[in-house]
């Protein structure tokens, strides 16, 4: 397999590209992956996947022996001569110079991100959404158009809808999991595709290769998101994607205590994120930057435990005579076996099921529960329940929901590390509640 840190980018100048973007386009100097600094631990790529999460880009303080990155609250870095050959060479990026710019706390959790999905390089950002944000209009210009997913994360859809559309880009909204209909969307100015890797709130699965030859084929950016199953069990980059973004917010971090976002790929693609979130000043804070990559360092520790409990609701929930259906890698009649084909060992704590009586019972269910909280998001260490009708993909009108999949009854679950034992009792006594009648006399 090819490692995609090698890659030589050949992303051309495309329909409405600005002559502005001519220097990072084309700048021929040789692009060094990072930014990171001397003391930032590297790693071989031959250790396993937790000890990746635990030591990849530590900042090792070689004057306090700190076993832990420090955290660097200045706005502002003192100007030395390689700070002004950075400027005129290039490397503004490689140089502490304003945090805007970058902070050694930001390159040590990036070098993590960015060592786990096997990239060049790697941006961390304020949210998923600025993560998002900056990636679609760095990588596309003024009458470019992009192919994304129907039944794509209300706020990603919000953002192509009312504001990538208003910008001189087109955008067509394809069903994922036909490639005819992709083929069919493709178009002389098309630069760009993004889907989820796995959706949200039905986990829905990409074929990824078949995509990612499609786009290769057409000369097309092919951007994955891949909140959902994180690195620990799949790396797009490694089967042709070219920008993978996560809202960190929720895995990657996964204590419920920040929101930010990240980008992983090549130096090329994401020196242009790069300069795209200076403009719109995303970048992340140093003490979230701090947390965040406290959080990396137990990530696939706490995948194995979302997993484990995952099953086990899983199968508490397809035997339930109430529960219609169940959405979940780990349902025996899952649908979307091909995600095993590039994730073999795919583990993820998401899933959703449908429930008799509509929306109603799942409100009721909602309120019933005593140990699951009702609350938006996902990917933390607790467990997390929401109806994604009137949370998620609350923009829709009733009938692109239905279009969707997205039906009366339907409930998104994002299982915590609790005991699985203590979540099924909870989603049992709710139910019970939910349904329980008087008996007749």
């Amino acid at each position: 397999m090819r490692d995609p840190r090698q890659r030589q980018e050949t992303f051309a100048n495309r329909p409405g590209t600005d002559d502005q973007l001519s220097w990072l386009n084309q700048l021929s100097r040789q692009r060094l992956s990072g930014p990171a600094m001397e003391n930032n631990r590297r790693m071989t790529l031959e250790e396993g996947q937790s000890t990746l999460c635990v030591h990849a880009g530590t900042y090792e303080d070689p004057v306090t022996g700190a076993v832990g990155t420090p955290i660097f609250p200045s706005s502002t870095f003192r100007f030395s001569q390689t700070t002004y050959e950075s400027f005129l060479e290039g490397y503004v990026r490689d140089i502490p110079t304003y945090s805007r710019y970058g902070n050694p706390g930001q390159w040590s959790v990036q070098l993590k991100v960015a060592t786990l999905e096997r990239a060049e390089s790697a941006l961390v950002l304020s949210s998923g959404m600025a993560a998002i944000a900056c990636t679609l209009y760095a990588l596309t210009n003024r009458n470019g158009h992009i192919i994304s997913s129907h039944d794509l994360y209300g706020g990603s859809y919000n953002l192509l809808h009312a504001d990538i559309s208003q910008s001189g880009r087109s955008v067509s909204y394809v069903d994922p999991l036909d490639l005819e209909q992709i083929r069919q969307a493709i178009g002389p100015q098309t630069q760009l595709m993004f889907f989820e890797l796995m959706s949200n709130p039905l986990m829905k699965a990409i074929d990824l290769r078949a995509i990612s030859a499609l786009c290769k084929a057409h000369n097309i950016l092919l951007v994955v998101d891949n909140t959902f199953l994180t690195p620990i069990s799949c790396r797009p980059l490694e089967w042709g994607a070219d920008v993978v973004i996560h809202s960190a917010t929720k895995y990657l971090n996964g204590h419920s205590d920040t929101t930010c976002g990240a980008v992983a790929g090549s130096r090329k693609l994401i020196d242009r994120i790069w300069a795209q979130m200076l403009r719109f000043g995303g970048n992340l804070d140093p003490f979230v930057c701090f947390l965040f990559e406290r959080g990396m360092k137990t990530l696939a520790l706490r995948m194995q435990a979302h997993a484990q409990g995952a099953r086990q609701v899983t199968h508490f929930l397809a035997s339930h005579p109430r529960v219609k259906a169940v959405h979940s890698i780990y349902a025996p009649d899952y649908a979307h076996r091909h995600l095993f084909d590039y994730a073999d060992d795919a583990v993820s704590g998401m899933l959703g099921f449908e429930v008799e009586g509509g929306d109603a019972a799942a409100l009721a269910l909602l309120e019933h529960l005593r140990l699951i909280t009702s609350a938006t998001s996902l990917g933390g260490i607790e467990s997390l329940i929401s109806l994604p009708f009137n949370t998620s993909h609350s923009g829709l009108t009733r009938e692109q929901q239905a279009r969707i999949g997205i039906r009366p009854g339907l409930v998104r679950l994002s299982v915590g590390i609790e005991d699985a034992r203590d979540l099924c009792a909870d989603l049992e006594q709710a139910l019970q509640k939910v349904y329980w009648q008087e008996p007749e006399v």
